[in-house]
């Protein structure tokens, strides 16, 4: 069926979906549909849903205790996601998961500061402490680039104690920052404008040396073991990678953009790596944002601006071993900020706009479905062609909508599945501010009056 209306793709819609139960929360479905598949991308269309959160690890739960996965990797800081990482494996003196998460302090902490990652973290850290000597633990990994000066910490801290000359070297290789302070943004304006020499050579001198003896330090020292060799050398990594993203802010010979997904597919692909080194093919979930996860092909991100992202990465890489698994919905709250580095607010989302895939979904009438888009049919055929699809991040203006939220895409070919919540609300965070907890009066939709 071909040129349907939307009454009609509604309705094909509302055939293919298959509800889920909110009281009894189970995946078996789409745990048939991942089969054996190593990588499982689950996105969120917001940073503050709380729906996106829970369900999310609901599905990594499943895919833990039934299908063997052992990762789970997450838009953010490798540092401050490996202090959870040593909690949920018992290697710190951290009580609970709300101290492990305190590491977290940069904006926006509401995303890993909230109380749905707090229960998922504590549920890893129960499970990994029940489990049999010697069985597989499940870690928490962070994917991200904007530590920096955190990461040069971490990897001068490792230095000196395996290696104080090596230290020495190291401290005056990333010394090149010094006169910056902890202002990214002010090395990135004067080394990518030229002001000032970049600092480009000595990290990569620095990531090369290190990568040469990381493995030597864990042989040759009992105090160190294999993933201590690991986290400091992708620190390492980070570090030369931050500062070309950085640099590339004020660059035009490729975006900021696709170096930030590149360098987070090159951590997914390192973890890979590192964690299936026993000869077990390690299996990770991933968690990040759909305009991170889905397919940037079949979005006019990748279309018209020649902007790639992790998911087409993963997909280029593993085919049909990775599944992507795309979240919308239809109106509810959402924890965001009206501007960058200002307070979390718990704010209205609006119902969703016409030609978009969001109020489709929405006039099935069903609360929450899943949608399996590998699957032809005439839902699939339908959603084929481009529509409208929503994007929340950590800033929500509503004013303006339709050029701040909402893009083109083909959600067939962007993911393997989408999961829709039609009324969600926002992610509970630690650090709740009196606007938060006062909340957004709802607007009249469509005039605000």
């Amino acid at each position: 069926m071909e040129n349907m209306n939307d009454t009609e793709l509604t309705s094909a819609v509302r055939v293919q979906a298959y509800p889920l139960s909110d009281s009894v929360p189970s995946y078996d479905r789409l745990m048939q549909l991942i089969g054996d598949a190593r990588f499982v991308l689950l996105g969120e269309a917001s940073h503050g849903t709380h729906e996106f959160y829970h369900e999310r690890a609901q599905i990594t739960q499943q895919l833990i205790e039934e299908k063997g996965f052992t990762t789970v990797a997450v838009e953010a800081d490798w540092p401050d996601a490996y202090r959870v990482n040593r909690y949920v494996y018992g290697q710190t003196s951290d009580a609970f998961a709300i101290e492990a998460l305190a590491d977290f302090k940069r904006f926006p902490q509401w995303m890993w500061r909230n109380t749905a990652v707090a229960e998922f973290v504590e549920w890893l850290r129960e499970r990994n402490d029940g489990l049999p000597r010697g069985s597989a633990k499940a870690g928490f990994y962070g994917l991200d680039l904007y530590s920096l000066h955190t990461s040069m910490n971490a990897v001068l801290q490792f230095l000196e104690s395996v290696d104080p000359r090596a230290a020495r070297e190291a401290r005056e290789r990333y010394s090149c920052f010094d006169h910056f302070g902890d202002d990214t943004q002010v090395y990135g304006f004067l080394a990518g404008s030229g002001a000032t020499p970049s600092c480009e050579e000595e990290v990569i001198k620095q990531l090369t040396e290190l990568e040469q003896h990381a493995m030597e330090y864990a042989q040759r020292d009992p105090r160190v073991t294999e993933d201590d060799a690991f986290y400091a050398e992708q620190n390492a990594r980070l570090v030369k990678n931050a500062e070309a993203y950085y640099r590339s802010m004020f660059l035009r010979n490729e975006s900021s953009w696709n170096l930030r997904d590149r360098h987070m597919a090159e951590t997914l692909e390192a973890l890979a790596k590192h964690l299936g080194r026993v000869g077990v093919d390690a299996k990770i979930v991933v968690w990040a944002h759909n305009s991170h996860l889905g397919d940037a092909r079949a979005t006019e991100m990748g279309q018209r601006r020649g902007e790639l992202n992790v998911g087409q990465l993963v997909r280029e890489r593993h085919g049909r071993d990775a599944v992507l698994v795309g979240f919308t919905t239809h109106h509810g709250t959402v924890t965001a900020a009206n501007d960058w580095g200002e307070p979390a607010k718990r704010k209205s989302v609006r119902p969703a706009l016409p030609g978009s895939y969001e109020l489709i979904f929405h006039s099935t009438q069903l609360e929450r479905f899943m949608l399996d888009l590998r699957t032809g049919n005439d839902a699939t055929r339908g959603l084929r062609d481009a529509r409208l699809e929503r994007a929340i991040g950590v800033i929500y203006r509503p004013g303006t909508e339709r050029m701040s939220h909402y893009f083109q895409a083909r959600l067939p070919e962007q993911f393997d599945v989408v999961l829709h919540f039609d009324e969600t609300r926002a992610v509970e965070p630690f650090e709740r501010s009196a606007e938060w907890e006062k909340g957004e009066l709802p607007e009249t939709y469509p005039t605000g009056v």
